[in-house]
């Protein structure tokens, strides 16, 4: 008969685990398996739930252009233009409440009325800022062929594992440019 008793302990316990009149939060169960104690629970950061600003621009780095013989402004100079298109960022939690930044850019190159077809470079600046404090600046080079016969060509740029540390992980921003030769 004991083993009877126990059985229906286990399914007494059991129905009333799920039932909650107190409104604590804290089951039957939770009381008898932690001695009334709810243990905490496991705090993750999602990536979702991440602060993650947009990509912005950085005042005139929208743009590069190229002219011959130094006629700045001249369309009939121009030998080609660099600007950039899309944008976009990902964000992922981090060792310590860091957050994890990935920086993609797309953009794209044109010849001018004084240029040619080839291969151009494409400087580019990724940068993290906590307001005026610059947590990250990277300078990078990447290229885009504009073949022969046509009038444009286009790049994609990815640049990842930006840390940036917890004490700016709610505030910080991005900034991409096309940085001046």
């Amino acid at each position: 008969m004991r083993p009877l008793g126990l059985a229906f302990s286990i399914a007494a316990v059991t129905a009333l685990s799920g039932c909650n009149s107190s409104g604590s939060g804290q089951s039957v169960l939770d009381t008898l398996l932690y001695a009334g104690f709810t243990p905490p629970p496991i705090q993750e950061t999602r990536a979702e739930d991440l602060y993650c600003p947009a990509v912005e621009v950085t005042e005139g780095g929208a743009a590069l252009q190229s002219y011959a013989g130094g006629r700045v402004g001249d369309a009939q100079a121009l030998r080609n233009q660099i600007a950039l298109g899309q944008l976009a960022r990902e964000c992922s939690p981090g060792p310590d409440g860091a957050t994890i930044v990935k920086v993609g850019v797309e953009g794209r190159a044109l010849i001018g009325a004084g240029g040619t077809s080839g291969r151009f470079d494409v400087p580019l600046r990724v940068q993290i800022k906590d307001g005026d404090t610059v947590i990250a600046n990277r300078l990078r080079q990447t290229s885009v062929t504009i073949p022969s016969g046509q009038t444009q060509g286009s790049f994609v740029f990815v640049e990842d594992g930006i840390v940036v540390p917890p004490a700016a992980a709610n505030r910080f921003t991005i900034e991409v440019a096309l940085a001046r030769r």
